[in-house]
C-alpha cells in the first residue's frame, strides 16, 4: 500500500474552520466526534467508539464499536488505522474541552511513535512529536515551542532566536516556549527523550 493519508477527528475542540479534505485518503473520527462531521456534511469512511454518546447510529457508514475500557478511543482508533495499515495520521480535536484528555493523547502519541506518523492541529497551532533530527520549513515569523515529554536532553536548535547549544529540557524545570523563527528553514536535533514541538501560525 502506498503511504496513504488519514484526517483523524477526535472529540476536543472542533475546527473552527472546516479543514481542506481533498488531501486525505481517508476520513474517519471517534462516535463522540461524528456530530461535527454530521453537521458539516462530512460522510467519513468509518467511526468507532462505544457509542454510548450517540442517540442515533449512523447506518450508511461502517461502524467499528470498541468496548474496551482499557484504552482510550483515541488509542483504540490508531489501532484500527495501523491494522489498517495506514501510517501517516493528521490529527484534530486532540487539544480543548477536557485539558487532562489532551496529555493523555500526547502519552499516546508517544506509545505509537515507532510505528506511525502522527502530526496533531488544533485552531492555533500544529505539533508534533520530534525525531531526533528534525527540519520545519516554511515557518519564518511563527511562534515555536520545545516542550520535552519529560526530558531531551543535549538539543541543538538552527534558525531560531534563541538558539539551543547541547543544552537540556526538562519539564518541571526548564522547557522552551514561545521562541521565534527567524529563518524560513528551521533545524532541531537532541539525542535522548522525548520532545514534542508546538507551531503557532
Amino acid at each position: 500500500m502506498k503511504n496513504k493519508k488519514v484526517f483523524l477527528l477526535l472529540n476536543g475542540e472542533a475546527p473552527i474552520k472546516t479543514p481542506d479534505l481533498s488531501n486525505y485518503d481517508i476520513i474517519c473520527a471517534t462516535d463522540g466526534a461524528y456530530q461535527y462531521l454530521k453537521e458539516n456534511n462530512i460522510k467519513p469512511n468509518f467511526i468507532s467508539g462505544d457509542f454510548d454518546s450517540l442517540n442515533e447510529i449512523p447506518n450508511t457508514i461502517e461502524i467499528i464499536k470498541t468496548p474496551n475500557q482499557d484504552y482510550t478511543d483515541f488509542d483504540k482508533i490508531l489501532q484500527i488505522l495501523f491494522d489498517k495499515g495506514f501510517k501517516t495520521i493528521d490529527v484534530f480535536g486532540a487539544s480543548g474541552k477536557e485539558q487532562d484528555h489532551f496529555l493523555g493523547n500526547l502519552h499516546t502519541a508517544i506509545q505509537w511513535k515507532e510505528k506511525l506518523n502522527l502530526t496533531f492541529f488544533d485552531n492555533h497551532s500544529y505539533y508534533f512529536l520530534a525525531d531526533k533530527s528534525t527540519q520545519i520549513p516554511n515557518c519564518k515569523n511563527n511562534i515555536i515551542s520545545l516542550i520535552p515529554f519529560p526530558k531531551a536532553t543535549n538539543i541543538n536548535t538552527k534558525g531560531l532566536q534563541y538558539s539551543l547549544n547541547n543544552e537540556d529540557l526538562i519539564f518541571g524545570e526548564r522547557i522552551g516556549t514561545r521562541n521565534k523563527a527567524i529563518n524560513n528553514l528551521i533545524s532541531i536535533t537532541f539525542e535522548v527523550g522525548e520532545l514534542f514541538i508546538f507551531v503557532n501560525q
